[in-house]
C-alpha cells in the first residue's frame, strides 16, 4: 500500500528531480535540516504559488507515492491549521526516504 504525498518546489529543485529520472528528491542544503512533503495538494499549491514564485520566479507541485508502512515512522505535523499537514523527514534520512518512493515523481501544477 502507498500514500500519496506532495512537495512544492522551485525551478532549481525541480531540475535536480528531473536529473534523477523523476525518482528522487535532492539532498537538503546545509541550512535545511528537514525535508517536508505535505499531505494534501491544496497546501502544496499554496506554498508553490505564495512562497516559491516570489522566491524564484516559478513554483511547481510534485506528487508521488511512498510505501505507507515506511511512513509510519514520521508522525504528521500540523502547522498553523489542520489543512497544513506535513511530514518532517530529517535531512540525513532523505536518501533512505527516496528508496521508498514507489514509481515516479510527477509535476501536477506550475505557477505562474
Amino acid at each position: 500500500m502507498t500514500t500519496t504525498l506532495y512537495r512544492p518546489v522551485g525551478p532549481e529543485e525541480l531540475k535536480l528531480i528531473e536529473d534523477s529520472g523523476w525518482l528522487a528528491f535532492p539532498p537538503r542544503l546545509p541550512d535545511q535540516p528537514i525535508f517536508y512533503p505535505v499531505t494534501n495538494e491544496p497546501y502544496a499549491i499554496q506554498i508553490a504559488r505564495d512562497w516559491n514564485v516570489p522566491a524564484s520566479g516559478s513554483g511547481f507541485v510534485t506528487r508521488f507515492e511512498v510505501d505507507s508502512r515506511y511512513l509510519e515512522r514520521f508522525p504528521i505535523q500540523t502547522v498553523e491549521g489542520r489543512e497544513h499537514a506535513e511530514l518532517w523527514v530529517p535531512a540525513e534520512e532523505l536518501e533512505e526516504f527516496n528508496r521508498y518512493i514507489v514509481g515516479k515523481i510527477e509535476v501536477t501544477r506550475k505557477f505562474p
